[in-house]
């Protein structure tokens, strides 16, 4: 008897196929949705603010809510301004320093590691006058091949800045219409589902909307934690800097290894500065590994994988398993996404019991 489908099966097909090719043509365009995936994420956080001032009524007058998504934003953008103020006087006041304390620094560390290297068989000096030897030796010769190189860097350098420069530019437009039409996107992505399958849909998007806001929480208080270490840290270390750049660290942990070299940079530029001794450099050392430890095998498990029904250890292997199939952006959304695929998973695994082939009898 030859196979056939019925009609039902053969629209179901379709469907499914159309499905899949419109999911490969998501992948095949994921540059291009950088931006947008950014925008929604952004616009998920912000759209309970939305919603209390699109409801709230001043003088029995409600608030539009075009007004209430740009004073939203806007809160949103003087926030990310207020801290690259905290960031740029730092970094104004440190860099001409840094620049006159280098030559000290290299004969200090000269005369820490040529003796050491020295009685390897290694003779190098590690000073100003050495290094620009040992640059000289290793460029002549090669001045084809490294202007090549540079002009290549450049090239590729300039197509990633422009890159991410109209992203930086692009996202506040889309946050704004994504905001602006939250509520009737959402409603258009449950009109397309099937109405068989509308109600555990429904379900499900309730179950990740509640992990996905406690997992906000537990990440606001490891910033919170962490920015109140590192000020801590570096205050009793004798940091003039302390306060700045452990708020700094704190705030943007939530940007994995980002955040943290930010702020570790700019503990080491204050610790060549202001100490004379390796004092300065050996406290960053011990705050900021002692920091990291903290986040990665304590608060990240505890305080954010635990309210959203995680073991640390699955925690640490989202981390690593998102960070080495997606990049960077794997690594920041490896939570969250966990958190999807666990409700997912926990709906697969009660139909799984509940099946025949799991209670059919040998």
């Amino acid at each position: 008897m030859p196979f056939s489908l019925s009609p039902e099966q053969k629209e179901s097909a379709f469907w499914l196929a159309l499905g899949l090719a419109f999911l490969a043509l998501l992948l095949a365009l994921g540059p291009v949705l950088t931006p947008f995936i950014a925008a929604a994420i952004l616009a998920y956080a912000l759209n309970g603010a939305v919603d209390y001032l699109d409801h709230l009524h001043v003088r029995g007058i409600g608030v539009p809510r075009t007004l209430a998504v740009s004073v939203v934003i806007s809160g949103f953008l003087a926030a990310i301004l207020a801290l690259v103020l905290i960031v740029v006087p730092v970094l104004n006041a440190e860099i001409p320093l840094l620049q006159a304390q280098i030559p000290q620094f290299l004969q200090r560390l000269n005369d820490f590691l040529a003796p050491r290297l020295g009685a390897l068989g290694i003779h190098v000096q590690l000073d100003g006058s050495g290094l620009r030897e040992l640059m000289t030796q290793h460029l002549a010769g090669g001045s084809e091949e490294i202007w090549g190189a540079v002009l290549r860097s450049v090239k590729t350098g300039g197509s990633a800045v422009m890159g991410w420069i109209g992203t930086l530019i692009l996202v506040p437009v889309l946050l704004f219409y994504l905001l602006l039409d939250w509520h009737h996107l959402l409603n258009k992505i449950a009109g397309a589902v099937p109405r068989r399958w509308l109600k555990p849909a429904t379900a499900m998007g309730r179950e990740v909307n509640s992990l996905l806001a406690q997992y906000l929480r537990g990440q606001l208080l490891v910033m919170l934690v962490l920015a109140v270490y590192y000020s801590a840290g570096l205050m009793l270390a004798g940091f003039d800097v302390a306060l700045p750049v452990g708020i700094l660290t704190g705030l943007l942990v939530f940007i994995p290894y980002l955040g943290y070299g930010i702020g570790l940079a700019l503990a080491l530029i204050a610790a060549v500065l202001q100490f004379s001794s390796w004092h300065g450099l050996v406290a960053v050392a011990i705050i900021y590994g002692g920091g990291q430890v903290l986040e990665s095998f304590y608060l990240t498990p505890r305080l954010v994988g635990e309210r959203i029904g995680m073991n640390p250890l699955a925690v640490i292997f989202a981390l690593m398993a998102f960070g080495q199939l997606f990049g960077f952006a794997g690594v920041l959304l490896a939570l969250p996404a966990s958190a999807v695929l666990l409700v997912a998973g926990r709906h697969l695994r009660r139909h799984y019991l509940a099946s025949s082939f799991y209670n059919r009898a040998p």
